[in-house]
């Protein structure tokens, strides 16, 4: 089998296996690396039901995107058709939950993140637009306060928030 790539579950998340041969003096032994996949956020599959009942086809699920040597994956890749102009809108959304202990952190590791991703889209995708997106409560804490205000005035972010238990679309700020 070497060489050979396999996906399986380990406790919900995919991983990818590969058996890779390295000699070890004169005999062949083959190691087993693992590279898991990021986890998906606890509001995932909310995002993605809101996402296509607001008429978007998810087509990436996550979106991977590679710079250099080094792999990128951004929650979900969607597109929407738009019949007046004959194309379609390209977003990437990344899903973040602020459950943390300081939705201060939460935000400065979102934005880190948004930065990374938006960044690495200008080149490898510079039609797509990316997204963060947020329940209506953490928009409400965050995002009506000065901190949050700032940022959108700024144009550093671009948010969509979801109700996640209705599995529903807010707002969109771009």
């Amino acid at each position: 089998m070497c060489g050979s790539r396999a996906f399986s579950e380990n406790q919900g998340f995919p991983v990818l296996s590969q058996l890779a041969p390295r000699t070890l003096g004169s005999t062949q032994a083959f190691v087993l690396i693992k590279a898991l996949m990021p986890a998906k956020d606890i509001y995932h599959n909310a995002v993605k039901s809101a996402l296509i009942k607001d008429g978007w086809t998810v087509t990436q699920d996550p979106l991977s995107l590679r710079i250099g040597k080094k792999d990128l994956f951004i929650d979900l890749g969607a597109e929407k058709l738009l019949a007046a102009q004959k194309g379609s809108d390209k977003i990437a959304v990344e899903i973040k939950s602020f459950v943390g202990p300081s939705e201060i952190r939460d935000l400065e590791n979102a934005l880190g993140q948004f930065v990374l991703y938006q960044n690495a889209l200008s080149l490898t995708e510079p039609d797509r637009t990316l997204y963060l997106a947020i329940r209506e409560a953490v928009y409400l804490d965050l995002f009506e306060e000065e901190i949050g205000k700032m940022l959108l005035e700024r144009n550093v972010i671009k948010l969509v928030s979801f109700n996640p238990e209705q599995e529903l679309i807010t707002r969109w700020i771009p």
